[in-house]
């Protein structure tokens, strides 16, 4: 029983989801099959494809004038491409613009746009016509060579894929974002392509290593270093998935007195010169190049781009590695090379599968022109065996021609002729009948003949007919060879991948004095300069002064907190002088519930003596207590009420402690071992409270503490002199009563 046919205002009962997934299930494949991914035989989106033939149709030869981009437009739109004029001019301005296709497919005439970003002029201001790569892409389209379909209104015919001469997809690329899949495939030089396809036809099982090492890598019409290892690109290549980095192209550049500049000639793909030059200008007021003065764009029509370093003992690649690191003059392409395949099904394939699928089609266009030709060729065949035959009874034909009242079909019956050939006689001219004329058809009756023949073993010849795709592969090669037009040669070197250049992270600060200041309750800042440390500084209310020193901005911080761990804050990372500060807790992982004991700059070489609540200690070296995480580095172990107490710079040869019960001792300092990490020895005992503070010192030259404004310095200190772990005595007269020594 057949469906009933719906027709207009036809109702149907479904489900929303059903209806809603139908659809955007015919939505995606839309997107997929009609406008984002290319086709991989001629690498081109159909409206690029409507755009060639609609040019074609308006006889926009190379050799041929200019007409209006407008016109183009308006014909494309109207036949075959349902969609807005300004997306079919935006497809047209890109196959036209040299910084963004390696092969133009538009000969442009007028503003097409620059590699600036800057906007091309309407399409009412601007001209084009067709280039020979496109004509290339077209060979052979009226000859059968490709299948064509209808267009959308059902009024025309539109070809489905172009007979395409060249590799198209590999020479140009492709980009565009379907419904869950998207493609990106940078362009190649056509030399190297055409090399890798004859060598393919030769030797069909090819590994992909071999076609890399004709093909090393992508050509960017904008030149550039590719700095990739081999191996990086060759994996790419077999899964048809990766990426490549690009670096701009730049050399030095010698000026007077021993300076120099780095002129930029080359840029990466796909990077704006005006976006890129403004970036750097940004980065540079918010001093984040430290090596760069200036920057200037002196180019013309040639890309130059100079950037002025800020003296000359800087060098060039650690000037160019900071570039490279922090701005787009270092940009990664990546390589989906998703595409349509000949069944219209999107697939990801790899470089041996792209350029294979490329020589199907031609073997497939070079069989379909080769059988049209012959039906051609049989055709002309057949109307000169009849012009023979009017040769040969001239007299007969000239009688029944005019006395019979159907020619046609007294010629067809006494000469056995077909009605090609009856119709050819009748619509011959009389200057035909001259007698060098039937040597001429003679002659060419020969030689189509001759020609048929080889035709024939072409379609029956499986080696003829690779070998007519190599010759014609080679014709290609040649013409678009960096002989036959320097612009044809590679303009992207391939490199390895550069070796890293060690930038220390103080070079990339601009050294500036700073007064780093710390309050009591945690509130830390830096002034700019070194001001007097003993200047009056404000604080928030009920909290004040704890740490006060000179520093850099290159500087970094040491931070010890009474959990016993260290922390590492950069100098150039707190806040202006202006104001109270921030509080310390935001940039570290120091918890309310504990206190910084010590504050003070990282130095190199230095040890330190880190001691606890409870009386216990060790040295540390200064190297061990770098932290790279906000959460800190922990190396004094402290348990239940046990905190630490105190740290000092380890200078001299002793020790001295002093315990909040009021007791001192001094001891060596070789009694003290060096450790990472650990509780440590115990350096005092104590029956009530805990220790105070701890100090190293140069036994010759005394014990020295504060007492407000003033310094004391006792040099007789036998009385207080014991070994490590013995409780003490009272401190001398005038020590300061916080336990403290300073």
């Amino acid at each position: 029983m057949n469906a009933p046919t719906l027709t207009s205002g036809d109702i149907r009962d479904t489900r929303l989801a059903d209806a809603i997934s139908e659809r955007y299930l015919s939505y995606a494949l839309s997107i997929i099959m009609s406008r984002s991914l290319p086709d991989v035989r001629d690498g081109l989106k159909p409206v690029h494809r409507r755009l060639l033939y609609a040019m074609r149709q308006l006889k926009l030869d190379p050799d041929q004038g200019f007409k209006k981009c407008a016109r183009v437009v308006g014909d494309v739109m109207g036949k075959y491409h349902p969609h807005g004029d300004q997306s079919i001019y935006d497809a047209l301005v890109r196959l036209a613009q040299e910084f963004s296709v390696r092969y133009p497919l538009v000969d442009g005439q007028g503003n097409f746009g620059n590699v600036d970003g800057d906007n091309p002029a309407a399409m009412r201001y601007t001209e084009s016509r067709m280039t020979e790569v496109a004509t290339a892409l077209l060979e052979g389209i009226d000859e059968d060579a490709i299948d064509f379909r209808e267009t959308y209104d059902g009024q025309d015919k539109e070809p489905v894929v172009l007979p395409a001469a060249i590799p198209n997809l590999l020479a140009n690329g492709a980009a565009g974002i379907a419904v869950g899949m998207a493609t990106s495939i940078p362009p190649h030089n056509l030399e190297e392509l055409c090399t890798a396809l004859i060598h393919l036809i030769k030797f069909p099982k090819a590994i992909i290593g071999k076609l890399v090492d004709i093909i090393p890598g992508p050509d960017f019409p904008t030149g550039g270093m590719l700095v990739e290892d081999k191996n990086v690109i060759t994996a790419a290549y077999k899964t048809g998935r990766g990426g490549f980095r690009i670096r701009a192209r730049w050399e030095k550049e010698k000026l007077r007195r021993g300076q120099y500049q780095i002129v930029i000639t080359e840029i990466p793909y796909h990077v704006q010169k005006s976006r890129l030059i403004e970036k750097i200008a940004e980065l540079l007021l918010a001093r984040k190049l430290p090596f760069l003065a200036d920057i200037r764009d002196e180019s013309a029509e040639d890309i130059r781009v100079v950037l002025e370093p800020k003296n000359r003992t800087i060098e060039p690649d650690m000037l160019m590695e900071q570039m490279f690191k922090l701005t787009e003059l270092e940009t990664r392409f990546s390589l989906n090379m998703n595409v349509l395949d000949a069944d219209n099904t999107p697939k990801v394939m790899n470089l041996r599968e792209v350029l294979t699928a490329f020589l199907d089609h031609r073997l497939e266009v070079l069989i379909r022109r080769t059988k049209f030709r012959l039906g051609k060729i049989d055709a002309r065949m057949e109307v000169l065996e009849g012009y023979l035959i009017t040769y040969l009874n001239l007299d007969e034909v000239i009688r029944i021609i005019r006395e019979a009242d159907d020619a046609k079909k007294s010629l067809i019956k006494k000469f056995k002729l077909t009605e090609n050939q009856a119709e050819a006689i009748l619509n011959m001219r009389l200057r035909s009948l001259r007698k060098l004329e039937e040597i001429e058809i003679k002659s060419e009756h020969d030689g189509l003949k001759k020609d048929r023949a080889d035709l024939n073993k072409l379609i029956k010849n499986k080696d003829l007919r690779w070998k007519k795709i190599s010759s014609e592969i080679s014709d290609i090669k040649k013409q678009f060879s960096g002989k036959a037009d320097p612009a044809y040669k590679r303009r992207t070197e391939i490199t390895s991948a550069p070796k890293a250049i060690d930038i220390p992270v103080d070079a990339l600060i601009e050294k500036e004095p700073v007064t780093v200041i710390c309050s009591e309750k945690g509130w830390i800042k830096a002034a700019k300069g070194h001001v007097n440390l003993t200047a009056e500084v404000k604080y928030k209310e009920g909290d004040r002064g704890k740490f006060i020193f000179h520093a850099e901005t290159t500087d970094k911080i040491l931070l010890f907190g009474t959990n016993g761990r260290f922390y590492t804050i950069p100098c150039d990372k707190l806040s202006g002088g202006r104001g109270f500060g921030e509080p310390v807790r935001l940039m570290v992982d120091l918890g309310n519930e504990h206190d910084i004991v010590g504050l003070f700059l990282f130095k190199t070489e230095v040890k330190y003596l880190a001691a606890s609540s409870t009386g216990r200690g060790f040295i540390v070296k200064s190297e061990d207590v770098m932290a790279q995480t906000k959460g800190g580095k922990q190396i004094l172990n402290v348990k239940g009420e046990d905190e630490a107490a105190a740290i000092c710079i380890v200078e001299g040869d002793s020790v001295a402690v002093i315990g909040e019960n009021r007791k001192l001792l001094l001891f060596p300092l070789d009694e003290i071992p060096e450790m990472t990490r650990g509780r440590g020895v115990i350096l005092q005992r104590y029956k009530d409270g805990g220790l105070g503070d701890v100090k190293t010192f140069n036994m010759k030259k005394g014990l020295s503490w504060k007492t407000g404004d003033k310094t004391r310095t006792e040099t007789d200190l036998m009385a207080w002199q014991g070994k490590r772990a013995q409780a003490g005595r009272q401190p001398p007269k005038g020590f300061s009563r916080t336990n403290k020594f300073s």
